[in-house]
């Protein structure tokens, strides 16, 4: 049964409780840390939305929320510092907040069609991510996605685990992959 995906810009008033909520969720805690009370993260997320190097999404299936995503350029973000960045590069931050959706597949289908959306823009041959280096499920989920791991990386928050997905490599798989289990709309 295919599914529709479907990314939306962050709103602050209609999203602010809802990314709130799966912030403190017990599976986002360790690798988010901003499980912050609601005026502290609503700063926060303020901050974020007006930040010009990055772009936040809802990403939902069949049109309903279950997912946080930042999309960012690494040009002038942090881990610029951490490899030798190409000022095309494009970055990727991730979390499935709705409990219901967890453990059922959904990460992969929903991670190929933000980098899909990603690499629409032409001069962008490499998106890069840095989860944590103790989220194995995470990890597991980008290498499927094409990902390659290339090193740790220290950052302010975090170890992170320095990655990268070559739209070639990225491309070539879904080619080979055929039909994916869900359908993306973006």
């Amino acid at each position: 049964m295919e599914k529709e995906i479907s990314f939306e810009k962050v709103d602050y008033e209609r999203d602010v409780e809802r990314i709130h909520k799966w912030m403190n969720e017990p599976h986002v805690i360790p690798f988010w840390q901003l499980d912050y009370p609601i005026e502290k993260f609503s700063k926060h997320l303020q901050k974020a939305l007006a930040d010009a190097h990055q772009t936040l999404w809802l990403g939902s299936l069949e049109g309903v929320p279950m997912s946080y995503w930042e999309s960012y350029w690494v040009n002038g973000d942090v881990v610029e510092k951490c490899y030798e960045a190409d000022r095309s590069d494009r970055g990727i931050h991730l979390l499935i907040g709705d409990t219901a959706y967890l453990g059922k597949g959904y990460s992969l289908p929903m991670l190929e069609s933000m980098v899909g959306f990603q690499f629409q823009v032409h001069e962008t041959t490499k998106i890069i991510a840095e989860p944590d280096i103790r989220n194995e499920k995470m990890i597991h989920v980008f290498e499927q996605c094409g990902f390659e791991r290339v090193k740790p990386i220290e950052l302010p928050d975090k170890t992170g685990l320095l990655m990268f997905c070559h739209r070639d490599v990225f491309e070539r798989r879904r080619k080979h992959d055929g039909k994916r289990r869900i359908q993306a709309n973006t």
